[in-house]
């Protein structure tokens, strides 16, 4: 989860001439499947697209999606997307596991658009409980990716690579007995 604290804001109304004060507030955002979906369904766009560049309007309506905090002034929101939004990317950029995937292990990922619906999917097929909706999304892909890998079938080794072990255990085995065969 991630806290933003907002301070103060003042803002001057030209057509009043008077100034008005927003009291500052700690907002708790968490980038979640439950967001991701909150937000395709306002969108009826895939999140998760390698295609998507979002616009300003679909970034702040993500930020709100995102916000766990309840009645929060929307003159907030401008705020954090004037100065906390390279603080709320780096948030949604981070893997929150200590799990690390080779190339070869992620095929799905940016090559074809992933809706939340797929997401919940994934969850259901590998059982996945509906409460991890709420963790962090990345965490929760890595958790899919996992349970993806380890439920493949063990490969098969090539040609070459099983020649190439037995050659090695011949030889080994020669090592240990000190003899030439």
């Amino acid at each position: 989860m991630l806290e933003i604290k907002v301070p103060k804001v003042e803002l001057y109304d030209e057509n009043l001439k008077e100034f008005t004060y927003i009291r500052g507030q700690i907002l708790k955002l968490e980038h979640s499947l439950v967001s991701l979906a909150k937000w395709e369904a306002i969108w009826s766009k895939a999140f998760l697209s390698p295609k998507l560049k979002m616009s300003p309007a679909e970034t702040m309506s993500y930020i709100r999606c995102m916000t766990i905090t309840q009645n929060v002034n929307p003159v907030i929101f401008n705020q954090i997307f004037r100065t906390k939004l390279q603080e709320v990317y780096a948030y949604i950029e981070l893997p929150m596991s200590a799990t690390v995937f080779r190339k070869a292990e992620t095929p799905w990922v940016h090559r074809e658009s992933i809706t939340a619906e797929l997401i919940y999917y994934w969850m259901t097929v590998f059982t996945i409980p509906f409460t991890c909706e709420k963790w962090h999304l990345n965490r929760l892909l890595t958790l899919i990716n996992v349970c993806n890998i380890k439920q493949q079938p063990k490969k098969k080794m090539s040609m070459a690579a099983l020649h190439r072990r037995n050659h090695d255990l011949n030889r080994q085995r020669l090592d240990a007995l000190k003899t030439t065969g």
